[in-house]
């Protein structure tokens, strides 16, 4: 991304921001963009942010090649990072090699443990693959220290056939049930482990409301936008299809309320019987929109959702309803 197209995005967000304004980077791998990049980020939100607007700044990253300079910025401007750890060194290392083909689990731990230390606040973001689902308490007795875990389940490609790292609906209920199971134990014992998707329903349960869009069911105004500028209604849609502008041109209200972002939220909205009639539909409210079958309409995992919440429903009543949401480096 070029500096005047980054200068030129910053402007339009916090002249449009009401209250407050959030920037996520992601990439591919967004350190990549380097430490002048974000200094640039800084300097530009200093400059525009004439309302005085609360900015808060999330990055995710691969965790493989971090400097120094890096996390000790990250720390010193507050941060949150989203650090990918599939789990357990197997698990990792058979979804995540570098470009040579060797394995990265051990290099991603110990710079987890650097921005750790240096007081960078990390959350830890683990793919639920099928291998990774069928080790599921090995996956989070591992990642159990780092206190502040997604689990984010893996997707199928935009076609809808299943890809190489397919997740089935019986793996990932069975997984979030072994998950849970240890998640409860932490808890019982005051050693609590934030998982976010058991504390949004834990916290659903309790009068709240979800902290992302995928657990409202329905799509939120959290655009995306590409090196050169392009917005898209999310970045799980950045096709030519949801092209909907670009910031050197539109603004961002502009953008907002254009008729392709208004048809992107509305067809969110629709909801098939089979979910009013279900009795978890205020828990499970059919999901992410990305992740629903074409034809049906329907959460692709809502067999594994029905297996969950059939099985941990009145444990998450009582665990409390004074559970605050921790921050969260993702969507």
């Amino acid at each position: 991304m070029s500096e005047a197209v980054l200068e030129t995005a910053i402007r339009r967000v916090l002249r449009s921001a009401e209250g407050a304004a959030h920037f996520l980077f992601q990439g591919g791998e967004p350190t990549l963009a380097g430490l002048p990049f974000y200094e640039s980020v800084l300097r530009f939100q200093k400059m525009y942010n004439t309302k005085g607007l609360r900015v808060t700044n999330a990055i995710q990253t691969n965790g493989l090649h971090l400097s120094a300079e890096m996390i000790a910025f990250l720390a010193r401007e507050q941060f949150l990072t989203g650090v990918s750890l599939d789990g357990t060194a197997l698990v990792h290392d058979s979804c995540r090699r570098d470009a040579a083909g060797k394995e990265t689990y051990g290099a991603v731990l110990a710079n987890l443990d650097r921005l750790l230390e240096a007081g960078v606040e990390c959350n830890v973001l683990c793919v639920v693959t099928e291998v990774a689902a069928r080790q599921a308490k090995e996956v989070f007795r591992t990642l159990a220290p780092y206190r502040f875990l997604q689990f984010i389940p893996c997707m199928d490609p935009l076609e809808g056939q299943p890809g190489a790292y397919a997740l089935t609906a019986e793996a990932y209920g069975r997984f979030l049930c072994e998950t849970f199971d240890l998640y409860e134990k932490a808890w019982q014992q005051n050693r609590a482990v934030s998982v976010r998707t058991f504390d949004n329903w834990i916290h659903m349960l309790a009068g709240g409301q979800p902290d992302s869009c995928a657990m409202a069911g329905i799509c939120g105004n959290a655009l995306m936008m590409e090196s050169d500028g392009s917005l898209y209604p999310c970045d799980f849609y950045g096709t030519d299809e949801w092209l909907l502008g670009n910031i050197g041109e539109h603004s961002f209200l502009k953008i907002l309320k254009s008729g392709k972002e208004t048809a992107f939220l509305e067809a969110s909205h629709s909801v098939p019987s089979q979910c009013r009639d279900c009795p978890w539909y205020r828990l499970c409210r059919n999901g992410c929109r990305r992740e629903r079958d074409r034809q049906t309409g329907i959460h692709r995992h809502c067999e594994a959702h029905r297996m969950f919440f059939s099985y941990a429903y009145e444990r998450m009543r009582r665990i409390g309803e004074n559970r605050s949401v921790p921050k969260y480096s993702g969507r």
